[in-house]
């Protein structure tokens, strides 16, 4: 319950802003293609430049940046009429393709490696594709946890922070992104599981 408390006074802190945005005509299409392209330059500028490490700052300021893209977006297609098929494909593809640009930049970084940052990539982006099937059994789109997108965001965040405090890492942190693919598998399981629970309705008495 408090999470959604503070998801409604996040979003009453951007509306004068969103209405701002709607009366310029700007669309909640253009402000979720803003927030990809913004995740996919700053994972960018932070790979072509992973020795400088007080880049990875930019990860968790980019992480609220695009938080409050998201909840933004989200209120000008519900409150200004802008849903669309169009926005709905775009709203899932940008969050993969924005959570790959963000995450990738760690592969490049001691001890976490290339493998393992490519795995949790993978997972999450097949979590999120589990999450949006859905529908298609006559379920909700899922958002079940524990590794879902807004603690992906928390993790990596943090991690960015560190990276750009200290120096050097210390070896124990490699367990961090197998610990993540874990929770990723559990993730997945979970969202089918809760679908073909939902979809079957309740059972008769």
């Amino acid at each position: 319950m408090s999470l959604y408390r503070l998801k409604s006074r996040f979003q009453a802190l951007l509306r004068p802003a969103t209405s701002a945005l709607a009366r310029r005509g700007v669309t909640a299409n253009q402000v979720t293609l803003s927030a990809a392209l913004g995740s996919v330059l700053v994972g960018g500028i932070i790979a072509a430049n992973a020795t400088t490490r007080w880049l990875f700052a930019l990860i968790p300021l980019w992480f609220l940046v695009r938080m409050a893209l998201n909840a933004i977006d989200g209120m000008l297609a519900r409150e200004f009429n802008q849903s669309s098929s169009l926005g709905a494909y775009l709203n899932e593809i940008s969050d993969v393709v924005s959570d790959a640009a963000l995450y990738l930049p760690f592969a490049l970084v001691a001890p976490f490696g290339a493998l393992w940052v490519g795995i949790v990539i993978f997972l999450s982006a097949l979590s999120e594709f589990v999450g949006v099937l859905g529908p298609a059994v006559g379920a909700s789109r899922r958002y079940d946890g524990p590794m879902g997108k807004s603690d992906r965001a928390l993790v990596f965040g943090a991690l960015g922070l560190t990276v750009a405090i200290v120096a050097s890492l210390p070896q124990w942190l490699a367990w961090v992104m197998p610990a993540m693919a874990l929770l990723l598998c559990l993730t997945i399981v979970n969202r089918v599981r809760a679908g073909l629970r939902e979809s079957r309705g309740p059972c008769p008495s």
